[in-house]
């Protein structure tokens, strides 16, 4: 599915699930301001889950480097506002979150601080110590940096926030597209489309 704007994930999987009155999950979720690709597992194929959700990402995102928000994301307070860096100066940011890296996750996210959701503590205004999570980035590229937005195309391990990537930037994710997840490409979406499982598991790497 190429997921739109405004619905979350698990809308996306509840719908699938009214059409067709089978089990339905998903290979990772999008955030609802997020655009881009979903894998669908229906039926029986969501036993596989574990063999896509480790899956590789790729993603174009446009970072307002000029203002960071509560959440990461256009839907969150803006907390700090500063001048645009120089191409010299965000290429020296990006240069450090390249490789192997390590950054706190959002607050604005479903990880569990104290056996509750993180976003649900964050909207009650109760502040946290976020953990922070290694990640691996194999790609950051600057598409086009012009006023305070930098567009970036960036190829991650899962489980990668790139709101938290935005973040250690010095703004926040106006737009996020997930382009590829694995060997998936968003090009190949289509909601009447279902791929059979042993097609599914034999382009895995």
């Amino acid at each position: 599915m190429d997921k739109p704007a405004g619905p979350s994930s698990f809308a996306i999987v509840a719908n699938l699930r009214r059409r067709t009155g089978a089990r339905t999950g998903h290979a990772g979720t999008l955030d609802p301001f997020a655009t881009g690709l979903l894998l669908l597992l229906s039926g029986s194929a969501t036993k596989l889950a574990s063999c896509f959700v480790g899956l590789d990402k790729r993603y174009v995102t446009d970072v307002d480097v000029t203002a960071r928000t509560s959440t990461g994301d256009p839907e969150g307070e803006v907390v700090h506002h500063s001048d645009p860096p120089s191409p010299g100066e965000l290429a020296e940011r990006l240069a450090h979150l390249r490789g192997d890296i390590e950054l706190p996750i959002p607050a604005a996210s479903a990880v569990k601080i104290g056996g509750e959701r993180a976003y649900k503590l964050a909207r009650r205004g109760v502040a946290v110590e976020m953990p922070l999570r290694r990640s691996r980035v194999d790609a950051l590229d600057v598409i086009t940096y012009s006023n305070g937005i930098v567009r970036l195309d960036l190829r991650v391990s899962s489980g990668t926030y790139v709101r938290a990537i935005a973040d250690a930037l010095g703004g926040h994710c106006r737009t996020l597209r997930r382009l590829e997840i694995g060997p998936f490409s968003v090009d190949e979406a289509d909601p009447e489309r279902i791929i059979p499982p042993a097609e599914a598991l034999a382009r895995l790497p």
